[in-house]
């Protein structure tokens, strides 16, 4: 039987550790039996190879690995569904990717439910469907699609990125050749798995790899330090925002154990930041406390990873380095030139084995983000010495908080269906903490009196929280196009960020 690169290396590492969670250790022989009991189950509940989406809701750790391999092995595409997401957003990813099943650990399932009913997708819980083996696991094209997730762009609902087995490959390979992994590697895993970052970048490397990941539920900075102080690690992925919280951790007056975390990270061989612009003063506290240069590295959903401050070499603060191997990058100019020199503001466009195939469904959408193969990313760099850094976003509908790229179209599509607003604008406000923090301007109807503290529950039923304006004013006039780009600025203005 043939199967899939990553299901065979993990076979090949076979009886090592490749998961520590709070039920236990998971080999990658168990990972690899494990998957193939999900495949088996997802094949005997459909005619024959899936070819299909299924999208899997589970808590970081072996049963992850095993819905998202076991969709992989029956030759279904795999949609990961973000655990913090409302219902109305899980509706969406549902209905768009129009998946046909939703393969859900126990303990999540009663809250997806409802959704699948209401689409008539199936729902299956995990391990609780007896594995019917078929004769054998299908062998599976690797230029077939694998993954969709779902990113924010420019319009105003999340559009689903579709990528191949081949894509993936080319991204992890890319990756553990220029940051020297190897299966002596141990790193924590507490980035969200719906999200290219702790996907690919930690979970997807390492299990290529034959390294060991440690699963956190979530990112507890007083946890994941105790296991830093023990020397548990000998990598860390992590986004500037969790990089300014583990700084505060241990400036903090009475930190605990302060030596020992700070001479844990000192030891780390490797710590890389992300999925957001890392501020130079944050690098320079890091280095100055640690020791550590961080990697900083930019990439997309739409691209993984494409450029890369150096594992060997100067790790510049503000700027986020050179291609990857595997990956070309050019600066475009505003009249379509390509930009031959250094100090010129330029549109990052990318190419490829590891750029994505196409927006699920979104004929149109993908050929306006390509330029004769050139994916066009939308960020703004110059090249400084060799280096790229990165300027900003073309549009000014985009923002980015807390390694979220969020749509500020999408979040006023919402706001606007409170029965109360009649126009919104939300903006990005720089934000020490988060990177962008998101802004709301809302015109009320005057015959209704508004509280912020209700609308922000109204919101925490629609949006995840990361997508609910931190800052929010009520604005008695706003520009009568104030949804448009040209009302941005003055929207920004009322938070005092003209």
């Amino acid at each position: 039987m043939t199967e899939l690169p990553i299901i065979r290396r993990a076979m090949e590492h076979g009886d090592a550790v490749a998961m520590s969670t709070g039920h236990g250790r998971f080999t990658y022989r168990d990972l690899v039996g494990n998957s193939a009991s999900v495949a088996e189950t997802l094949l005997a509940s459909s005619s024959g190879q899936l070819g299909t989406v299924t999208a899997v809701l589970a808590p970081p750790g072996a049963d992850y690995v095993a819905g998202q391999w076991g969709v992989w092995r029956a030759g279904g595409i795999f949609l990961p569904l973000c655990l913090s997401a409302t219902p109305p957003e899980w509706e969406y990813a549902l209905a768009d990717s129009q998946a046909r099943t939703v393969l859900a650990h126990a303990d999540l399932a009663p809250g997806i439910a409802p959704v699948c009913q209401k689409l008539g997708v199936k729902l299956m819980i995990m391990n609780e469907s007896p594995a019917i083996s078929p004769s054998r696991l299908p062998a599976i094209d690797t230029s077939r699609p694998a993954m969709i997730l779902y990113t924010s762009g420019t319009t105003n609902k999340p559009k689903g990125v579709v990528t191949t087995h081949d894509n993936i490959r080319a991204q992890v390979e890319s990756l553990i050749g220029a940051w020297e992994w190897s299966p002596a590697d141990r790193i924590p895993l507490f980035l969200p798995l719906h999200h290219i970052h702790g996907i690919i970048n930690v979970l997807s490397c390492a299990l290529w790899t034959g390294a060991s990941i440690e699963v956190f539920g979530k990112f507890d900075a007083n946890a994941v330090l105790c296991r830093v102080a023990e020397g548990a690690y000998t990598l860390f992925m992590a986004v500037p925002t969790i990089y300014v919280k583990l700084l505060e951790t241990l400036e903090a007056p009475q930190a605990k154990d302060r030596e020992a975390r700070i001479a844990g990270f000192r030891n780390l061989r490797l710590m890389v930041s992300g999925s957001a612009a890392l501020p130079a003063t944050v690098f320079e506290r890091w280095r100055s406390m640690t020791g550590q240069a961080l990697l900083e590295r930019y990439g997309m959903t739409e691209i993984g990873m494409a450029i890369s401050n150096p594992f060997r070499g100067e790790r510049r603060p503000g700027a986020v380095g050179v291609p990857l191997p595997g990956v070309e990058v050019r600066l475009m100019a505003e009249d379509g030139s390509v930009i031959g020199c250094e100090n010129s503001l330029g549109e990052i466009q990318v190419r490829g084995p590891g750029v994505f195939s196409s927006y699920w469904n979104r004929a149109e959408a993908t050929a306006e983000s390509f330029d004769n193969g050139w994916f066009k990313t939308g960020d703004m760099a110059v090249l400084e010495q060799g280096y790229y850094r990165i300027l900003g976003r073309q549009s000014v509908d985009i923002i980015k908080s807390g390694g979220y790229k969020l749509s500020a179209l999408e979040i006023e599509s919402v706001l606007l269906e409170h029965p109360s607003i009649k126009e919104c604008a939300v903006v990005g406000l720089p934000d020490p903490t988060w990177g962008e923090a998101v802004g709301a301007a809302i015109v009320c109807d005057p015959r209704d009196a508004l509280e912020i503290s209700q609308l922000r529950d109204w919101c925490r039923a629609r949006m995840s929280v990361y997508k609910i304006p931190k800052c929010l004013v009520l604005a008695e006039q706003l520009p009568r196009n104030a949804m448009g780009k040209v009302s941005k600025a003055q929207v920004s203005g009322l938070f005092g960020h003209s």
